[in-house]
């Protein structure tokens, strides 16, 4: 299926499957990009030896064309961009918009650019910057996300640029793709579905959580960071939003003691970029703390299986999602998905 997301980066599919941190590792990535999608490699829980290091496993397993997902206020974002040049990774997506100058940077280089958005002015604008494409995430995406629904933010979003929007928010099957095909969008990406897959190394346990979680079980909540925060609803979840604001500054400052010592970050990085994630926002220091030690309790279920520790972002969609195939099984079912939706549609 061509589409102008597929001519853009040169995959076969118009199928993205996203940067999630502590999850979409070489592994998943490769895997993603083996199956003719695009997969998108997580650097914001990486130091950047740790990046090169990915990206070269990367390609060392797949000839496709992959990208990497960057945070755009991170200090050493500059010296995250020089390796994806570097290393010819064709694609930079980014979580918050990326300046002016760091899109040219990398468009200079042959690189493509495509932030991720939730809101049609911030499409807007990264669109006037130069960006390639767009990412939108409507309400139902997991992680950190917005109040508009996927598909009201989808076509006021197409409508307003002029560049290729993926779809993102509620997608895991072939009658989405076309759903948002219909919107206008260029394809979809998920994040997910392609957690819940066999070639994911995401433990089992947390999988069996996913795996067993209802649509009433996925929830969103500001205690993890003071942003909106789309999850499972865990005991970890109720405890933090039951917890005091001593509670709450004093488990932050501890999980912000792992972060440092696990990033290699100095508490002078880590109080930047805490102020870069306050700025503009009503957040308290634990909150600010949190923030910055967020993959902390990330790393906590999605890495070492605590999910009694960590928290599980998650979009909606866990709750009709009920098994792991691999990412060359679950491209290709919804490709045929999709082509038997298209099919069948009414002529007139």
């Amino acid at each position: 299926m061509e589409t102008a997301l597929t001519k853009l980066v040169g995959v076969r599919h118009p199928l993205v499957q996203t940067g999630m941190g502590w999850v979409a590792g070489p592994r998943l990535v490769s895997a993603t990009a083996n199956a003719g999608a695009l997969g998108i490699l997580a650097s914001a829980t990486m130091t950047v030896d740790e990046l090169r290091s990915a990206v070269r496993e990367v390609k060392s397993r797949t000839d496709r064309p992959f990208g990497v997902n960057l945070r755009a206020d991170a200090g050493d974002a500059r010296e995250r961009v020089r390796i994806i040049v570097d290393e010819g990774v064709r694609v930079a997506s980014f979580a918050l918009a990326p300046s002016r100058e760091l899109i040219a940077e990398l468009k200079d280089a042959g690189v493509v650019v495509i932030p991720s958005i939730g809101a049609r002015r911030h499409a807007e604008k990264v669109a006037a910057w130069g960006a390639d494409a767009v990412v939108v995430q409507g309400g139902e995406g997991g992680g950190h996300t917005g109040e508009v629904a996927t598909t009201v933010l989808l076509p006021q979003v197409v409508d307003a640029v002029d560049i290729p929007v993926i779809a993102a928010g509620g997608f895991h099957d072939g009658r989405g793709l076309v759903a948002a095909l219909a919107y206008g969008a260029a394809g979809v990406a998920m994040g997910t579905r392609f957690l819940l897959t066999s070639d994911s190394t995401v433990p089992d346990a947390v999988k069996a959580r996913y795996l067993a979680a209802t649509v009433k079980d996925i929830t969103v909540t500001t205690a993890v960071d003071g942003l909106p925060h789309r999850m499972l609803r865990t005991e970890m979840v109720a405890a933090l939003e039951k917890a005091g604001r001593a509670r709450a500054f004093a488990q932050a400052v501890r999980r912000a003691a792992g972060f440092r010592k696990l990033s290699g970050m100095s508490w002078t990085a880590m109080v930047r970029d805490g102020l870069a994630m306050r700025h503009g926002k009503d957040l308290s220091w634990s909150q600010v703390l949190l923030a910055a030690n967020t993959p902390m309790l990330l790393k906590a279920s999605m890495v070492e299986g605590r999910t009694d520790l960590g928290v599980m972002a998650s979009g909606q969609v866990a709750g009709v999602i009920e098994d792991l195939p691999s990412c060359a099984e679950l491209v290709s079912r919804v490709m045929s998905e999709a082509a038997h939706v298209l099919r069948t549609l009414p002529s007139s």
